[in-house]
């Protein structure tokens, strides 16, 4: 039976109250459709970049972008590893926006299957190890960690997910989500791509507790800032059956809350200075818009030729901008459309 150790220390407790503050306010605020869109795909390149990043590739921020945004046909393995990663993202989070945040054994395989798509044998994509693992020193190539056996895998699986789902009602999401990253890191149940799979399951972990800016989100980029940190605070040095039972998580939560905590504030920042530009700016013409809806409950062209001097075609324009950013919608065809607030 998988008990996991920790305490709720001060600090701890501090940082999750932080959090719960700052997800509250992101979640009570209306954003612009077109920079929550900017702001998705950008968090999807830095986790991309940042995330394949922590294990060994090499590419740079600005040339994951290019891939990302012309997914050439024939890609080297660094390239594929970025593009498997973003597939990844953009899956996870059609399931979460359509409340489909279960996390099972099978789920696992297919977020390992998606990341490790033409990188590694096809007879391990998807399907837990059925033999040995070694977890080398990236700098050195020393082996440092022995995971547990490969019959075992499967059992320690099943433990740790049982874990989550007794306890989702009693023990604040935020730790159990913790919990999960470093324990499935320790159990390393595939030949490859381990930490990639545990970094994304956590983000499904996440989003249960309320975190409406998932897509925006990218606590790799916390990580791949000091690799040798997340290293040190999320794996073991030495061997499973040796150290299982002197694990203590509370080092380890309290890091994986400063980082949730660090992308929250970023996030909240870029959302900040995203609003405030041309793009998203309403003008006196918008707002009569928005004024006259909101005193009739909608309005036509013809109405709205009657409160501006704009040409048609600007005026079509204006209609335009205030359907993007998500505040109006269209209705009707032809001469019998009209526009109501969203």
């Amino acid at each position: 039976m998988f008990n996991p150790r920790y305490i709720i220390s001060n600090k701890l407790l501090s940082n999750i109250k932080r959090i719960t503050e700052i997800v509250a306010d992101l979640n009570n605020r209306s954003f612009p459709k077109i920079v929550l869109y900017k702001m998705e795909r950008r968090a999807r390149e830095i986790s991309a970049h940042s995330s394949t990043s922590i294990e060994g590739n090499p590419l740079p921020l600005t040339e994951v972008k290019k891939i990302l945004k012309n997914k050439p046909e024939y890609v080297r393995d660094s390239e594929r590893e970025v593009l498997n990663y973003n597939k990844a993202l953009i899956e996870l989070n059609k399931l979460i926006k359509g409340k489909e945040r279960s996390l099972d054994v099978e789920r696992l395989k297919e977020i390992q299957k998606m990341i490790t798509d033409g990188l590694i044998e096809e007879y391990r994509w998807g399907h837990v190890r059925n033999e040995p693992v070694f977890v080398n020193n990236p700098k050195t190539s020393q082996t440092i960690y022995l995971p547990p056996d490969h019959q075992d895998v499967n059992s320690l699986l099943k433990e740790l997910l049982d874990f989550l789902k007794e306890n989702s009602q009693k023990i604040d999401p935020l730790i159990l989500a913790g919990i999960f990253h470093k324990q499935f890191v320790i159990i390393h149940p595939f030949i490859d791509g381990n930490g990639r799979t545990a970094r994304l399951a956590t983000k499904m972990l996440l989003a249960k507790m309320g975190l409406d800016t998932f897509n925006l989100f990218s606590f790799e980029n916390y990580y791949d800032q000091n690799v040798s940190r997340y290293f040190q605070e999320v794996g073991l040095v030495g061997n499973y059956y040796d150290l299982r039972d002197q694990v203590d998580f509370t080092s380890w939560l309290e890091y994986f809350t400063d980082g949730i905590i660090d992308e929250l504030l970023r996030v909240g920042k870029e959302l900040e200075k995203e609003t405030v530009n041309p793009d998203t700016t309403l003008r006196d013409y918008h707002k009569k818009i928005i004024d006259f809806i909101k005193k009739n409950g909608f309005i036509t062209d013809k109405e709205y030729s009657y409160l501006t001097n704009r040409a048609k075609p600007t005026r079509n324009l204006d209609f335009k901008k205030l359907i993007e950013l998500g505040i109006i919608a269209r209705e009707g065809k032809g001469k019998a459309t009209y526009y109501k607030l969203k």
